[in-house]
């Protein structure tokens, strides 16, 4: 019989709706507490109780990634590979992959000093959205619509300690309606899409911000497009966020390696969690 492990460290709706959909399946599974793992270059696999394929749905992103590093170096398979997360988790790689791979996106310009970046977007134009390259839940994101704002930006930015914050990540901002597209892919298939709308005086639409959401038709172009984002960054268990770019149609803006789904859950006439669990005992019996 496969067991499943849900690798996390913190235990929100989607952990607790995977569990309870292998609990319903009779699948042996169990929830794993990410910062009790404890990996050497002497351990063996045999050393951790953890089943046949692992889920791995850190928040922290850092420690999800090297975990699952540390997971693959034993012989585990993880959903999503280190690859896979290595490149959802910075911006700039998932910008380079689809542009590699020739999937419509924003137009982004990266730049490494607060020279250049101020440079780039005095000769870009406004408006425009600087991001951090690594980061969620909009968290860093701003709106640039005049050179005095970007001027304070940087200089703030400048004023952070991480390295990271000296990459600077400048993207059109791009006029579409005040909502995105999230679809959910799992393995080849889109198995839902929803509108994220943002909310009032919020013009990012993620929900961790209040945005709303609305089951959304998954048309044959949301569909291509979808899996041909999630095969550019290595494929799993993915979300691929989407624009309505009124100038140039549908843009893939960003690709989420652990996926929430609480908001689609909400909406969706397909069962989530259990398209996640069955494509995971799948890759297990592989």
């Amino acid at each position: 019989m496969v067991e499943v492990s849900i690798i996390c460290d913190k235990v929100r709706f989607e952990e607790k709706a995977l569990y309870e959909k292998t609990q319903k399946k009779g699948i042996k599974s169990k929830i794993v507490d990410a910062k009790t793992i404890t990996i050497g270059t002497h351990s063996k696999k045999k050393d951790f109780l953890l089943g046949d394929v692992l889920l791995q749905r850190s928040v922290s992103y850092y420690r999800g990634l090297y975990l699952t590093a540390s997971l693959e170096y034993l012989g585990f398979k993880v959903i999503n590979r280190f690859e896979v997360g290595q490149t959802c988790g910075n911006k700039l790689i998932t910008s380079i992959k689809l542009a590699e791979n020739k999937i419509p996106s924003p137009k982004t310009q990266f730049a490494f000093s607060a020279e250049s970046g101020l440079e780039s977007i005095k000769n870009n134009g406004f408006p425009l959205v600087l991001k951090p390259i690594v980061g969620s839940w909009g968290r860093g994101i701003y709106p640039l619509r005049d050179l005095e704002t970007a001027s304070m930006i940087i200089e703030m930015r400048e004023e952070d300690d991480s390295p990271l914050s000296r990459i600077y990540y400048i993207q059109e901002m791009v006029d579409r309606p005040p909502r995105d597209i999230r679809c959910i892919v799992v393995g080849d298939q889109a198995v839902t899409a929803i509108y994220r709308y943002s909310s009032q005086s919020e013009w990012r639409t993620n929900v961790a911000r209040g945005g709303k959401v609305e089951l959304a038709p998954i048309t044959k172009e949301i569909e291509d497009l979808a899996l041909r984002a999630a095969k550019a960054v290595g494929g799993g268990i993915l979300g691929v966020d989407m624009m309505e770019d009124k100038h140039h149609g549908l843009v893939v803006h960003e690709v989420n390696n652990t996926v929430e789904f609480r908001g689609a859950a909400s909406v969706s006439n397909v069962d989530i969690p259990s398209e996640m669990i069955d494509y995971a005992v799948k890759l297990a019996r592989k």
